[in-house]
């Protein structure tokens, strides 16, 4: 299991209170900061207490998107978590 890394995360907040992934921000090896558009994602929000296949503990209070980027041309499927209310993000590849 791989530590979570923090991200920044672009998203789009609903008038129902939804929250949609756009885009990852991430800083890499030399700490330059890359980004990726999310091309597809899927809500694992609100499932229960439980852990994740990466290793993660996620609480039903827990936001939490898989979510598909293009990473040199492969496609690359993460996870991204946040705790409410903090609203900081992290990622596991």
């Amino acid at each position: 299991m791989q530590r979570p890394r923090p991200i920044d995360l672009i998203c789009c907040h609903g008038t129902k209170g939804e929250v949609t992934p756009i885009r990852i921000r991430v800083r890499d090896e030399d700490g330059q900061y890359q980004a990726y558009s999310i091309k597809e994602y899927r809500d694992l929000s609100h499932q229960g207490a439980r852990q994740m296949p990466d290793g993660v503990y996620v609480s039903d209070n827990t936001l939490v998107f898989e979510c598909k980027i293009n990473v040199f041309g492969k496609e690359k499927l993460v996870r991204v978590y946040s705790n409410n209310p903090y609203l900081s993000w992290v990622m596991t590849p």
